[in-house]
């Protein structure tokens, strides 16, 4: 009977592990995130329920329980501001959807010079928020600007300030993010509709489908997808709506532009009374959040049928 080799020993492995290398690098990510995104929100969450003032730092911090939320959401005015950032998102959403849609649709029939066009018109939503509301302030001025001058030629109307007027200021900062941000909501759309095989809308053809029924049955439910998700986008970011606003109206006049951040702005750095401050943005954040997530759960349901 054959007595079995012995195995030669194995190889002792030398460096990291798998596991070990890969916290080697994602561990420095990690705790920058906590850093960054993690620990400011708890440390306002912390805030939000005390008398923090930060022009006041020597000054003992008191725990006020509760009671910087119930006083937010008994104040008029914060309503008010809620208020006006419903109205300024709904109406700016709804404006950017059409007109991006309708150019992403006129430039996919690859026209002559369609490659321009598109350039030209993304070019706004490169500029800094807070640029374009500088820009339009200019624009908006009743002795030299050039969007009141036009007015004037068809109106006769002269020294008119869209953004002096308590009833068109509010429409003033929804025509400036609308031009601002439409090419974004054009170029996703037409991505969405260069994506459409060119195999459907030739079935549907030979089905006898017209061009408007080849729109509702082909083109809309394949570009939906991408539709909301611009619209999940451009919600998020205008109800977060705070340099573009600050430096085109600062709120006003009085405070018919004054949206919730603008509110929340004036609260921590005006006023400085910091703990209500936090519990504001705590409020906008769980609405936010709220909003998003009911908004992705219609999204999935919409995609399953």
């Amino acid at each position: 009977m054959s007595t079995p080799k012995p195995q030669a020993p194995r190889p002792r492995r030398r460096g990291f592990s798998d596991r070990s290398l890969a916290w080697f690098f994602v561990g420095p990510s990690v705790l920058l995130l906590l850093a960054i995104n993690i620990f400011p929100l708890v440390w306002n969450i912390y805030l939000s329920f005390t008398n923090y003032a930060a022009n006041r730092p020597g000054t003992p911090v008191r725990g006020m329980g509760t009671r910087n939320y119930e006083r937010l959401l008994s104040q008029e005015d914060v309503w008010e501001s809620l208020q006006h950032t419903a109205h300024f998102v709904t109406w700016s959403i709804a404006l950017q959807v059409l007109l991006g849609f309708g150019l992403a649709w006129l430039l996919s029939r690859k026209f002559r010079g369609s490659g321009l066009w598109t350039t030209l018109i993304v070019l706004p939503m490169m500029l800094s928020p807070a640029v374009v509301g500088t820009f339009w302030t200019y624009l908006f001025q009743p002795q030299i600007g050039i969007f009141n001058a036009i007015v004037g030629l068809f109106t006769g109307t002269t020294e008119f300030s869209m953004i002096a007027n308590p009833n068109l200021a509010p429409w003033a900062i929804v025509l400036v993010d609308t031009w601002m941000w439409t090419p974004f909501i054009m170029l996703i759309c037409l991505a969405g509709l260069n994506s459409v095989p060119r195999d459907l809308y030739e079935a549907a053809e030979i089905d006898g489908a017209s061009s408007w029924r080849q729109f509702w049955t082909v083109t809309l439910p394949m570009v939906l997808p991408f539709l909301m998700l611009a619209v999940l986008f451009r919600g998020i970011e205008n109800f977060k709506m705070f340099d573009m606003v600050n430096e085109l109206t600062s709120g006003g006049p009085g405070s018919v532009t004054e949206l919730a951040n603008i509110y929340l702005k004036r609260e921590a750095f005006e006023k400085w009374r910091t703990g209500y401050a936090a519990a504001l943005a705590v409020i906008l954040f769980v609405t936010v959040f709220g909003f998003a997530n009911i908004y992705v759960k219609v999204w999935n349901a919409v995609k399953q049928r």
